[in-house]
């Protein structure tokens, strides 16, 4: 990937995976964990992390080492469709037969239990990266009492509209192509346009960050070089869909701190419009301690830009806040 941070290149941290069986009852979901290193470490604080579409969890290897390094737990799980929690290659950006998107949900979920199990009274935070960030915006809604805090990071808040349009298509083509098949109308009405300000382009993804390395690595790598099937795409509509809804962002605690950061130049928030407008979504449901933050030049993925290190302090010093 990109160069790494130098205060991180001698940091220990002890690694270990976690799996068990997904919510669609044959799935066995892959989780990593990261934890300071020592005997008998003290653990501030545990973040989990839900990643966005095509990525893995151990994209988030650097964030997770520099954050173990300061006390806290960090763990993470690749959804369904995603990283190692695929029975074949033919699953990937596929979720599940029935109820596709309440899996994915309630595969997160079980992380959170198994590790509050084991550390019953450590603040226990949330973030959420671009596909994450509307898992966790519905796991916030749903699950949200007891969390210490919910990071919404490199998010969207598209119009409804938008959305049921995108599920009826998806509906469509799956009674011709069925629900494995990998539909290019709905990569380019999607994400088709993301690459358009950042002309002359490199790579197809050259939106997810100014660091070269970023998307030349995103689009080599088998784990993340694969299009969504209409089953990925229906489900993630579906969920954005649930998310929006004022009832059931009133579901929220009101207490519950909420950061919302995003790259100033990132195309899935509208280069900030729908990162506002989530803002503001949140405001009215009556949520109390929200903070947002727009990085200026900053594309898609905030945790490896150019300045990712400042990045990383700053969502560092908010948790610590509520600590």
């Amino acid at each position: 990937m990109t160069v790494r941070i130098k205060e991180l290149e001698n940091v220990k941290v002890v690694r270990s995976q976690i799996r068990y069986r997904s919510a669609d009852g044959m799935t066995i979901i892959h989780g990593r964990i990261w934890k300071p290193a020592g005997d008998q470490p003290e653990i501030r604080a545990i973040l989990q992390i839900c990643h966005g579409m095509s990525e893995y969890i151990e994209r988030y290897e650097e964030f997770a080492t520099f954050l173990a390094s300061r006390g806290f737990l960090v763990a993470g799980n690749d959804h369904l469709g995603h990283g190692e929690s695929v029975m074949d290659q033919s699953r990937y950006g596929f979720f599940a037969k029935r109820n596709g998107n309440d899996c994915v949900i309630a595969d997160i979920h079980r992380l959170r239990r198994e590790l509050q199990q084991r550390y019953p009274e450590t603040p226990y935070f949330m973030l959420g990266h671009s596909m994450g960030s509307f898992l966790v915006g519905q796991y916030i809604e749903l699950h949200g009492e007891g969390l210490a805090g919910a990071i919404i990071m490199g998010t969207g808040f598209p119009a409804p509209v938008s959305i049921i349009f995108g599920m009826g298509l998806c509906r469509f083509l799956a009674f011709l192509m069925g629900w494995h098949h990998r539909s290019k109308i709905i990569t380019l009405l999607t994400s088709g346009n993301y690459n358009r300000q950042f002309k002359p382009n490199r790579t197809p993804v050259d939106w997810l960050s100014k660091v070269e390395s970023v998307p030349a690595e995103f689009c080599s790598n088998p784990k993340s070089a694969f299009s969504f099937t209409i089953n990925g795409y229906y489900n993630m509509f579906k969920g954005i869909l649930f998310m929006e809804k004022k009832k059931n962002m009133k579901k929220i605690p009101k207490s519950l701190p909420l950061l919302l950061v995003s790259g100033a130049k990132d195309p899935v928030g509208g280069n900030g419009r729908q990162v506002i407008a989530a803002y503001q979504a949140y405001a009215q449901a009556g949520i109390r301690h929200i903070q947002g933050k727009l990085y200026k030049d900053d594309r898609h993925e905030l945790l490896n830009e150019s300045d990712r290190e400042t990045v990383y302090r700053d969502l560092l010093r908010w948790m610590e806040k509520w600590i």
